[in-house]
């Protein structure tokens, strides 16, 4: 496939045009004719995304709880295995807020350019302090009472009450899985075919992204560049230290928390760890979807990890559709620099809110590209700042996209692991690796011919 075919290319060719067009129009004074011709197309492509938030999470979430077959079933093997992913991807989330909240990217923005889009999204900015103070004097189980909906139709229809609809998609999933199969069936199938639809509906979305980046970027700049584009050297250095939080991030949690647990629960080395995953690895950073990596991540982790088929079969699956670490530390990392940005100051409830949202939802994130970003226009609405922010880092989004998958497998292989361990299921093989370069370069270049 030609490069100028990928969409992560056509995605940073509309994000340099809409930087090209938005100083020549900042310059030239077009703020009106890009505000009525060039911005609709921004909002379009922000609207989908909103569009397909709330079902997006209903129908994975719901799919992804009754798949576990039973109640029962979540035994031994169940419980470590979703404690540990509950708890890597808690981690990373504090490590994302952690690293932003003390490099402060968004704060780099010149002073004249913020006040600039403090005063573009002022109503929002007043909302969002209004929020913060009202935060300030709940209760501390108020966002478990918050969590839990009185009308679950007024939830769905406020992508604000994100943290109520998860919640309701758990619980009912829960339901199906207590329910007898023939009676569970049919309604599990509407939505399994539901999810399906959602899946494709995201990539139909994402084939908008270069001329919706392109749209926002050039009305965002318009508004606040005009009559000082050199200010845009600046707002991309912001943007370059907001890219490398989140790859710091990202490098603690692949070399510091993970070989940590192999360290502490397993018996292989570390460079042993590393060379026996490089192939899902690769894979998972090529495709930037765990999904497809899968079968890949399966076989590392039985044939050169020694895992057993029997929790491999469980964790790793379960795994694609939950374990969402690098996602979760983007998105924390993204909503507090975007918030920075527009200098809107949240309040320690309001980040608790990130964590829990990003948590549960993770749950609920489609194991394919840029899914991830459908999930923080949610928590970005969820804590009460404005999601056109987006335009800021969406041209970015696909080389973290791939960052943040390799990372995502790279927590399965390890939860695998050590579950395994646990239950005396791991061989490690005496022979090393086994799974061939050229079975990886096959797998790329299936799902790049797919």
């Amino acid at each position: 496939m030609p490069w100028y075919k990928k969409l992560h290319w056509q995605i940073i060719i509309g994000l340099v045009l809409g930087l090209i067009y938005g100083i020549i129009a900042a310059s030239a004074g077009w703020g009106q004719f890009t505000s009525d011709w060039i911005a609709p197309f921004g909002t379009i492509f922000l609207n989908l995304l909103q569009l397909i938030a709330v079902p997006l999470i209903i129908a994975s979430l719901i799919v992804g709880v009754a798949s576990l077959g039973d109640l029962e079933q979540l035994s031994r093997i169940g419980g470590k295995t979703l404690g540990i992913y509950v708890i890597t991807t808690t981690v990373a989330l504090v490590v994302g807020l952690v690293l932003v909240n003390s490099l402060e990217p968004g704060t780099t923005v010149p002073q004249e350019m913020r006040t600039q889009l403090e005063q573009t999204y002022q109503g929002d900015i007043e909302e969002s302090m209004e929020m913060a103070k009202q935060a300030e004097g709940r209760g501390p189980l108020q966002p478990l009472v918050d969590m839990v909906p009185s009308n679950f139709f007024a939830s769905a229809s406020d992508n604000g009450n994100m943290l109520q609809v998860v919640f309701v998609a758990i619980f009912f999933g829960i339901g199906l899985l207590l329910l007898p199969k023939e009676d569970a069936r049919p309604l599990l199938n509407i939505f399994e075919s539901l999810f399906e639809l959602i899946i494709k509906a995201v990539e139909l979305i994402m084939l908008t992204a270069p001329v919706g980046v392109f749209g926002l970027l050039a009305d965002a700049i318009t508004s606040i560049a005009a009559g000082s584009p050199t200010d845009l050297a600046s707002l991309l250095g912001a943007l370059g230290l907001y890219c490398l939080t989140v790859v710091i991030g990202l490098a603690v949690m692949v070399f510091g928390v993970y070989p940590l647990f192999m360290s502490l629960f397993t018996s292989i080395s570390i460079p042993d760890y590393f060379r026996a995953i490089a192939p899902a690895q690769l894979v998972a950073f090529s495709t930037s979807s765990s999904g497809a990596t899968l079968p890949v991540t399966m076989e590392v982790s039985e044939k050169n990890l020694g895992v057993s088929e029997e929790v491999s079969s469980f964790a790793l699956p379960l795994g694609a559709t939950i374990n969402m670490d690098g996602t979760a530390l983007y998105q924390a990392v993204s909503a507090v620099f975007i918030a920075q940005v527009l200098g809107i100051s949240l309040a320690f409830t309001q980040q608790l809110n990130i964590i829990l949202i990003a948590v549960l939802a993770s749950i609920g994130t489609a194991a394919v590209p840029s899914a991830g970003i459908v999930m923080l226009v949610a928590i970005l609405e969820s804590i009460g700042v404005p999601s056109a922010g987006l335009a800021l880092i969406l041209g970015v989004d696909r080389p973290l996209d791939m960052l943040r998958t390799a990372n995502n497998v790279t927590g399965d292989t390890m939860v695998a692991s050590v579950v395994a361990a646990s239950e005396n299921q791991l061989r490690f093989p005496t022979d090393g690796v086994s799974v061939a370069t050229s079975d990886v370069q096959g797998a790329i270049h299936q799902e790049t011919a797919g």
